[in-house]
C-alpha cells in the first residue's frame, strides 16, 4: 500500500509539473487542464489511498466526541485534579 501511495504521489506531482510547463511554455489550454486532472486525482484517488492507510485497524469511536467518551475525559479530568498541587504551596515549606 505504502508503495502504490507513493508512485501514485510521484505521477501527480509529474502531472503538476507537466502541466506547469505546458501552461508556460506550450498551450495554456491544456496545460490548465493537466493541472486540473492532477488535482482532481489527488483529492479522489491520493487522499483516500493515504487515508486508508492510515487508519487501519483503528476504531473511529475512539475519535469521535460522544456522550460516552465526555464522559470517560470527564472522569479522567476529576481524578487527576486531586492529585495536582500548586507549585507554590511547595515553596512555602
Amino acid at each position: 500500500m505504502r508503495a502504490l501511495i507513493k508512485l501514485v504521489f510521484i505521477l501527480i506531482a509529474g502531472g503538476f509539473t507537466v502541466g506547469i510547463y505546458y501552461n508556460l511554455y506550450k498551450d495554456e489550454i491544456v496545460g490548465e487542464r493537466i493541472i486540473g486532472i492532477s488535482v482532481l486525482a489527488s483529492a479522489f484517488v491520493l487522499m483516500p489511498l493515504f487515508l486508508a492507510h492510515r487508519w487501519k485497524g483503528k476504531r473511529l469511536q475512539d475519535y469521535t466526541l460522544t456522550k460516552e467518551n465526555m464522559d470517560r475525559m470527564n472522569n479522567k479530568n476529576q481524578e487527576k485534579a486531586p492529585d495536582q498541587e500548586d507549585p507554590e504551596d511547595k515553596k512555602s515549606d
